[in-house]
């Protein structure tokens, strides 16, 4: 009873919402570079292919509010789905490992992959309104692309589900479902780097996770993007996709979706972004471990402290 029970306790909360704030405040100050990694995935005819020139496009065009659009949901999205994963990941640590217990990679990409698994399908319709919302109003160039004019989230909830069906809500499940060895391969190589350098946790210095984070994020992002561009698609529900099959979208569907980006634009297709992504996903990965790692340090020092002056 007492390991079951152990899922619930503290700490795991303070994990969780660690977890949420770090990437929170992370994405917040880099979203621009998320702006521009949706709009190379989704509006696949646009001139420019780098960053610089889609931020400048934007800027143009509809000016800062078009970096920006979307934030908020965004936000709730990543908060809950940050406290959703860092939450299921350290209870599973616990109940695993126990206090003592010493992870192994193989054990880590596991916990990983079951984290990873409860998070999508938990958090994904809120991915899918996030995911539309932010392309709202945003200039295409790809003329087949419909603009939507919803007016806010529970407007895009509601009107996603009486259009499309409620399975819409789950659109793209699927390569989500196989994106999370993105998460499970980063904490893999997270946490692995971090048994390396044979360190205590009070003893790893800001540029020490930041490094770490940083080339856990880069391997993670660079292995699993081609899914990510098909994932981007499925949740917008265009580009040829069949709008009223919700639910799980087939792995046929998903292979055809990246059969025909290679066939319209060749193999570099698949990786049409990679450099806005790695750049925003590392950047606000590095950020993300850092304010993770300083505020669970911070708040297991508060109530240290605390239960030390309760006992007295």
């Amino acid at each position: 009873m007492e390991t079951k029970l152990s899922f619930l306790l503290p700490e795991n909360v303070v994990h969780a919402v660690a977890g949420a704030m770090g990437s929170a405040v992370a994405m917040t100050v880099f979203y621009p570079l998320d702006t521009a990694r949706l709009r190379l995935q989704v509006d696949d005819k646009r001139v420019s292919k780098f960053t610089p020139g889609i931020v400048a496009e934007i800027l143009d065009e509809e000016g800062l509010e078009g970096l920006y659009r979307g934030w908020f949901p965004a936000i709730c999205s990543l908060f809950c789905s940050n406290f959703v994963y860092f939450y299921t990941f350290n209870g599973l640590k616990e109940l695993w490992l126990g206090k003592q217990g010493i992870s192994t990679p193989g054990k880590d990409i596991v916990m990983g992959l079951i984290a990873g698994t409860v998070n999508v399908l938990l958090t994904t319709p809120m991915w899918v309104v996030n995911t539309r919302l932010k392309l709202q109003g945003a200039r295409f160039r790809n003329t087949e692309i419909k603009p939507t004019t919803y007016t806010g989230i529970s407007d895009a909830f509601r009107r996603i589900v009486g259009d499309e069906g409620l399975g819409a809500l789950w659109n793209g499940t699927l390569p989500s479902l196989l994106l999370v060895f993105n998460p499970a391969i980063q904490f893999m190589v997270y946490e692995g780097l971090k048994r390396k350098l044979g360190k205590e946790m009070d003893e790893f210095t800001s540029v020490d996770i930041l490094i770490i984070g940083a080339l856990a994020k880069a391997v993670a992002t660079t292995t699993t993007y081609p899914l990510q561009t098909v994932q981007s698609t499925l949740r917008y529900g265009q580009h040829g996709t069949d709008r009223k099959r919700g639910v799980m979208r087939s792995l046929k569907q998903m292979v055809s979706l990246l059969a025909q980006r290679v066939h319209h634009m060749g193999p570099g297709a698949l990786y049409r972004g990679l450099e806005a992504k790695l750049l925003q996903t590392v950047l606000t990965a590095t950020l993300m471990f850092l304010l993770y790692e300083k505020i669970t340090a911070f708040t297991f020092r508060i109530m240290d402290t605390a239960c030390r002056s309760h006992r007295k």
